[in-house]
């Protein structure tokens, strides 16, 4: 049961107390694994009232009933672990503004000088009445329910390719060199051959014979690789991993259904029986279909009303984790500027007396996850010839690899902002456009040089066009 307890009308600590209130029928929550304390105002009018609830479904919809019975429009919270989640759910079930605040929110703002439970949330409220605290971004209900799918779905992604490892450990105990043969040990051919060898096939050269005709090398070059020592204890090893790889793919695949029996629900109505246009580069939708992407892609383009694959780099997994982490509606970020900054792709050297700081290490959140996806996605067109490609190549030859892959991937998410907020379509002016840019910049920059140092340029054969309005 909830004990009630009448506090003071007046602040306790007097730091704080010119500060004005600018909305007075706000709560705040401290939360703990076992009771939440809450302050709000009371109910007379006069003074705050601090009240204790139990961590149960039942206590928290009492902390909801009391909250509405004193008037409460507006409550803030810490991000405590995950306590946060039930009592954020069912306020915000029954009507009420939820804010998830930061804990270094409330650290840095001076003049709280006790720390216990009581405090705490009274605390929290009066700083929330000051209109001091910002609520963390939390995408919309349907959002989050997709978003739980497909980050667990990523978590078995991770787990299978944990168990290809291991799988290559027993197969590289043996000297049976199938990473040497193919390029990937799950894709076609070499899984083919890690399935013959749990069945019994020792002949190398029939072993070679299960290549898929797309693979580069021969059969003479695979079976060179494929010959070993069969330890019974590495065999009995390598028939367990392809087990639990055999046994999370099938998990996988229940949760790919999943996800797509929850897009449609989701879809709009207008897009209903619409599809996305054709992909404009032709290997890129063969591969989508190739992998069996394609419902997949479809679905997010019903959703979102967006096809996020359209862009160049980015693909169904990447335009999942966005989609599923942030949904279509972005108009939270008035300005891209704004949402780049909070995936965490601008750039930013704090710095003190002069010298960089050290910075700390961010735990992982919708924010990383994406960045992450798009500085994976930047990574794989660092050879394409498109524009995004011929920008990395320049970014990585003025600084270096690791800025080159964060500058393109700000540049992905830029473009994933303007065609979801406002529909601005990507369109591929090729990486020779951008090249010769490049060289323009580079020639007009020479050329300014040899300018103030009293020295005219001349093209060389014509290599180099000379800029307008400057004479060589």
């Amino acid at each position: 049961m909830a004990s009630h307890q009448q506090t003071r009308g007046e602040i306790r600590r007097g730091a704080i107390e010119g500060l004005p209130v600018v909305r007075g029928n706000v709560a705040g929550v401290d939360l703990g694994s076992e009771r939440h304390w809450v302050c709000g105002p009371a109910v007379d009018g006069n003074g705050r009232e601090v009240a204790d609830f139990g961590a149960t479904t039942p206590e928290l919809i009492r902390m909801a009933e009391w909250l509405k019975e004193g008037g409460v429009a507006s409550v803030a919270m810490e991000s405590t672990g995950v306590y946060w989640i039930a009592p954020f759910e069912i306020l915000e079930g029954r009507g009420l503004e939820v804010l998830l605040v930061d804990t270094r929110q409330l650290a840095r703002v001076p003049g709280r000088d006790k720390k216990t439970d009581p405090t705490d949330c009274e605390w929290i409220q009066r700083l929330h009445s000051c209109g001091l605290l910002r609520g963390s971004y939390r995408p919309s209900e349907e959002i989050c329910m997709l978003r739980t799918l497909i980050r667990d779905k990523a978590n078995l992604v991770a787990e299978r390719g944990d168990w290809v490892r291991r799988m290559q450990k027993s197969l590289d105990q043996m000297n049976v060199r199938v990473h040497r043969a193919v390029s990937d040990l799950d894709g076609v051919t070499g899984m083919a051959i890690v399935r013959a060898i749990i069945a019994g096939e020792r002949d190398a050269r029939k072993l070679a014979q299960l290549r898929d005709p797309r693979c580069r090398k021969t059969e003479e070059e695979i079976a060179e690789q494929l010959s070993g020592h069969w330890r019974e204890d590495h065999l009995f090893s390598l028939r367990q991993g392809l087990k639990m790889y055999d046994g999370i793919e099938e998990q996988i695949g229940e949760y790919d259904r999943e996800i797509l029996r929850r897009l449609e629900e989701m879809q709009r109505e207008e897009l209903r029986n619409q599809g996305p246009p054709a992909v404009r580069n032709a290997q890129k939708g063969k591969s989508i279909r190739k992998r069996g992407e394609e419902p997949m892609r479809e679905a997010l383009f019903r959703m979102s009303g967006a096809d996020l694959t359209s862009i160049d780099a980015l693909g169904v997994e990447t335009a999942q984790v966005v989609l599923s982490e942030y949904g279509a509606d972005l108009s939270r970020f008035p300005t891209e500027k704004q949402f780049v900054q909070h995936i965490r792709l601008a750039p930013y050297t704090p710095s003190t007396g002069g010298k960089v700081m050290k910075k700390k290490r961010r735990p992982n959140t919708a924010s990383t996850r994406v960045s992450r996806a798009f500085q994976m996605a930047a990574l794989s067109a660092r050879h394409s010839e498109t524009a995004l490609g011929a920008y990395y190549r320049m970014m990585a030859r003025r600084k270096d690899g690791g800025i080159a892959v964060f500058a393109t991937a700000r540049r992905l998410a830029t473009l994933v902002y303007r065609l979801l907020r406002w529909g601005q379509e990507y369109v591929d002016e090729g990486a020779a456009a951008v090249e010769k840019r490049h060289e323009q910049v580079r020639v007009s920059s020479l050329k300014a040089k040899a300018k103030q140092l009293g020295y005219h340029l001349v093209p060389s054969g014509g290599a180099l066009p000379a800029a307008e309005g400057v004479t060589g």
